[in-house]
């Protein structure tokens, strides 16, 4: 195995010459070390805490020692394309390898890379095992010129992942043919069973494993019960996040469609992100995304991995996603800058049932479902949970946390109600029918609702016909939701209700039970809300500011005025580079020039995430700028 030995002197002087950094973050330098020195590791890391700089920072030592090019294996187009613009302003030689190429192209990024000009090569996983890019793996590492595999999303591997893909599966290859190239999985989301998984195909069972802190505190987690999805998406963005970015969550690609309209209609900002767009379109919203202020982007799952905007300011799902990975991956691409973000989602009896059905009709094998209806529940124990929604969503990664104080049930923790009585009501309801039919026909027997439905089947005549008049259907479909959660339902054929788990003992009176009350999302209950985070964490304004007054509001008029135009030159510089303007610099460091004023390019230099190639590229001109204002 090809080796470096660094110190952590010499670490700490890369990462400050390419990034501008005097410190790494949490577990980087050990992760960091090891790599570079040639150590085999699985990384799981939260989105936004700098899992990137693990394998770019070793790449380029490892280049410079000699040991050529990394391998970075990435599941899409977007995200190498991304990662290598980010790379490229950061002065790494770089490039990417995939369908978006011409001929010529691809011969001039293989040539660079047999050339040794190359630091790191982006390929997809269904381009790396072809026998064309296996002969130039070989190629490389007949010269001693291949340095290090780095395996991005390193979560498609397993099956008991949140996004499978199979032709991960087929890496196992990169080590039976270059046992002794180092290699480095890394993911944001991966529960015990799919690291193990992970490890398994890999091959990594000698690596190290590094699991960081799952907690992004800035997170604030609401859930809601779903009554007029739109009504209430509308009032959360209009009330809590006007003119903010973020990301609209929708299963289906009519869905993500459907609302990107809607919501233009309203005056906001907004497009659809889907598979179903074709490549063009989908490209052009999300560099639209990626380089406005203020945007929607309504999407399926097709969006958002490798999505590096820093000031995504909320993550909404319209849908319930299948599992905790999902919700976490997915809500985490909010506030990957530090700042306050909000991850809100709505949630009813219907997705429920859906994603019930989802996993019964897959032709997957009865283990697979087992696992992904454990995964399912897990999730459904998160949303219907009373208490503090981190420490559970922590708990499932096997985190050990305590109560937040910045969720929806530590704001305001909800009210429970004895519906004992409630759920025998439906349960008998549902056995007396035969176990052969969806909520709204068990509801509208027990409201005594006599559809023309219930008096074919002579339902009206049941002696549970009309026995939950003093309930309301919205009441109703909370309690089937919640027996549907805690297990005493299961879903049948064409969505068919059934009793399942602790039902018998719920009939008998044996077990109690207690569930939430259905809370209105009104603006009164929100400043309740506001006013309560105010209060525990001593701030005197609730936490609904402007993006704007929450990021700058420190700033002196003249430091507001400094930032101001730093950002129109910023604007300006990403356009004629045709990148987004996170790329060229963050907000953060822009603040940080705003108010240091540096005068001078050594001055520049000691400026937090201005490394030496970014120095030498913009400094004058970042000097001008402050010099005029």
């Amino acid at each position: 195995m090809s080796s470096v030995h660094t110190n952590p002197s010499s670490l700490h002087a890369l990462l400050k010459e390419i990034w501008g950094h005097s410190q790494f973050r949490g577990q980087q330098e050990q992760i960091v070390q090891t790599i570079t020195n040639g150590g085999d590791a699985l990384v799981l890391m939260p989105t936004g805490a700098g899992k990137s700089v693990c394998y770019q920072l070793p790449a380029i030592a490892r280049h410079r020692a000699g040991l050529g090019v990394t391998l970075v294996v990435s599941p899409l187009i977007a995200l190498m394309h991304d990662q290598t613009q980010a790379l490229q302003e950061l002065g790494i030689a770089c490039g990417f390898l995939n369908s978006s190429l011409s001929a010529e192209q691809t011969q001039q990024i293989e040539h660079e890379a047999r050339s040794g000009q190359l630091v790191l090569l982006y390929a997809a996983p269904e381009r790396i095992t072809t026998p064309r890019f296996l002969n130039l793996l070989e190629s490389l590492n007949a010269r001693g010129k291949l340095s290090l595999f780095a395996i991005d999303e390193a979560h498609c591997v397993s099956q008991w992942g949140h996004d499978f893909r199979p032709e991960y599966v087929a890496l196992n290859i990169l080590h039976e043919r270059f046992a002794k190239v180092p290699r480095v999985a890394l993911t944001a989301t991966a529960d015990a069973i799919t690291r193990a998984d992970i490890v398994q195909r890999l091959q990594l069972e000698d690596a190290h494993q590094f699991i960081s802190s799952f907690d992004r505190p800035n997170i604030r987690y609401s859930i809601v019960d779903k009554t007029d999805a739109r009504k209430q998406l509308l009032r959360f963005l209009k009330e809590e996040h006007l003119g903010d970015a973020g990301i609209v969550y929708c299963l289906s690609r009519k869905k993500a469609d459907e609302t990107a309209l809607w919501l233009s209609s309203t005056g906001l900002t907004a497009l659809p992100y889907h598979a179903g767009l074709d490549a063009q379109t989908r490209r052009a919203h999300q560099d639209r995304f990626l380089q406005e202020d203020g945007l929607i982007m309504c999407a399926t799952i097709a969006f958002g991995m490798g999505i590096d905007k820093p000031d995504v300011r909320f993550v909404a799902h319209l849908d319930l996603p299948s599992n905790i990975e999902s919700y976490y991956q997915e809500t985490g691409r909010a506030g990957r800058d530090g700042a306050p973000a909000h991850a809100w989602m709505t949630y009813g009896l219907g997705d429920v049932v859906q994603r019930r059905r989802m996993i019964d009709e897959n032709q997957a094998s009865e283990e697979f479902k087992r696992i992904q209806i454990q995964k399912l529940d897990a999730l459904l124990g998160l949303a219907e949970s009373a208490t503090c929604r981190r420490v559970i969503l922590l708990g499932y990664f096997g985190q050990a946390s305590q109560a937040c104080g910045n969720c929806d049930n530590c704001l305001q923790p909800p009210r429970t109600w004895d519906a004992t009585e409630a759920a025998q009501k439906a349960l008998s309801a549902i056995y007396r029918t035969g176990q052969h039919f969806g909520a709204s026909h068990v509801i509208d027997v027990l409201i005594g609702n006599a559809s023309d439905k219930v008096k074919q089947f002579g339902h009206n005549k049941l002696s549970t016909f009309g026995v939950g008049k003093a309930l309301n259907p919205i009441v109703w479909r909370s309690v089937l939701r919640q027996l549907l959660a805690r297990g005493a339902l299961g879903i049948g054929d064409y969505q068919s209700l059934h009793l399942a788990g602790d039902a018998r003992q719920i009939l008998k009176g044996e077990m109690p039970v207690h569930l939430r009350v259905i809370e209105k999302n009104t603006s009164k209950n929100k400043t309740r809300i506001h006013r309560t985070f105010a209060e525990k964490n001593g701030q005197k304004r609730p936490e609904t500011a402007s993006k704007k007054d929450s990021s700058f509001s420190s700033l002196t008029p003249e430091a507001a005025k400094r930032l101001d135009a730093l950002k129109v030159w910023r604007s300006e510089t990403a356009r004629a580079h045709a990148v987004p303007a996170y790329v060229i610099f963050h907000d953060k460091v822009l603040i940080e020039l705003a108010e240091q004023m540096p005068d001078s390019m050594e001055e520049l230099a000691e400026i937090s995430g201005i490394g030496v190639h970014k120095l030498q590229a913009y400094g004058k001109d970042i000097l001008i700028v402050l010099r005029r204002t």
